[in-house]
């Protein structure tokens, strides 16, 4: 259970690097979202499992706390991007550069 515990632990560290290298990377707001929140929340919930193996005692407080993520982050997250939108930020679009150098 140690080993798979501390798995755990460093795939959730590895999936909020990436949604952080995702936050610095992605072309504008809207993409940057949804990075982020879709890295948060399968990181969290892959520390909080990590932290269930390695303390038992405290499952079930750390369910509850991945519970609330799962159902919060996503949610949080369409709501900024509503609000984003209706405040009138256009998503990126390449140009015509950008588009040759990407199939090359």
């Amino acid at each position: 259970m140690r080993y798979l515990g501390d798995f755990l632990l460093l795939l959730g560290a590895a999936f909020m690097l990436l949604g952080a290298l995702g936050l610095v990377r992605m072309p504008d707001v809207y993409n940057r979202i949804q990075a982020a929140a879709k890295s948060a929340t399968l990181g969290a919930i892959a520390l909080m499992a990590g932290l269930a193996l390695l303390q038992p005692g405290w499952w079930a407080k750390l369910l509850l706390i991945a519970l609330f993520i799962l159902f919060t982050n996503p949610v949080g997250s369409s709501t900024i991007a509503r609000a984003i939108h209706l405040a009138g930020v256009r998503p990126w679009q390449a140009t015509g550069k950008e588009k040759l150098e990407d199939k090359s």
